[in-house]
């Protein structure tokens, strides 16, 4: 199995990753976009985790994604936001349309040669773009346990810490916001099955998987006859601006 696979592997589990992913904290959305952007384009929007997030900063928002499964999700949850179908190698906007692209969860899917310039093709001058990813706090005991459940040598390095961009985009910043998401047993269940490495598992280890999971919350003392579970994540946030174009005199 390769990473490829991994990526086109989320229309499989669309309903899950809608019902078991978390959205994004304010502090961090608010941290990723520029002061006064009007448009905003959420890339590799999934099925509109970010999105949510973003409605209540930027009053104009459009989507892209790849996965028909992953739209179909979207327009369930978002029907007055556009998602369109696209990638970031291959955006369906126009030049300079947008003043910041935001990606969630995505950009280690992604082929930096391409995608870089497309996501500078439609960044307005001085344009930011945001990466943000929300990594589970293993410093948990039960957190940690959880994730060696789910642990294999298929799942990928996704950068958190060191996302390639490049030139004609500046250094890039860094900031962690840590929050806690609330979810309940069956939520957190869609969350480890929304996975990407859990969803291309054959089924045999993939139902393994989730019992020893069932079998966590269902014994662990901070888990156990909870009608609400408290995950604790980091949002790791890095972004960086667009070179700001200067226009030659007449």
């Amino acid at each position: 199995m390769n990473s490829m696979m991994q990526a086109r592997s989320f229309g499989a589990a669309a309903s899950a990753y809608r019902t078991g992913r978390p959205s994004y904290p304010s502090e961090a959305v608010r941290w990723l976009l520029p002061t006064g952007a009007d448009r905003v384009l959420d890339l590799g929007a999934g099925s509109g985790q970010l999105t949510r997030s973003l409605i209540e900063h930027v009053p104009d928002i459009v989507a892209v994604e790849p996965s028909a499964g992953m739209r179909e999700e979207f327009t369930l949850a978002l029907p007055d936001t556009p998602v369109h179908a696209g990638s970031a190698e291959h955006i369906p906007l126009d030049d300079e349309s947008v003043d910041a692209v935001l990606v969630a969860q995505a950009w280690h899917w992604v082929d930096p040669v391409l995608a870089v310039p497309e996501v500078a093709r439609v960044l307005r001058s001085g344009g930011q773009l945001g990466l943000l990813w929300n990594v589970r706090d293993e410093r948990v005991d039960w957190v940690a346990e959880m994730g060696e459940i789910m642990r294999t040598s298929e799942e990928i390095d996704m950068r958190t810490d060191n996302p390639i961009v490049g030139p004609p985009f500046a250094e890039l910043e860094r900031a962690d916001f840590e929050w806690t998401f609330r979810l309940t047993r069956s939520g957190l269940l869609d969350l480890v099955a929304s996975r990407s490495y859990i969803i291309t598992m054959d089924p045999v280890s993939r139902a393994k998987v989730l019992a020893r999971v069932e079998a966590l919350v269902d014994s662990h003392p901070d888990l156990a006859g909870r009608d609400g579970i408290d995950l604790p994540y980091i949002t790791r946030c890095s972004r960086t601006r667009k070179a700001i174009t200067i226009e030659p005199p007449a």
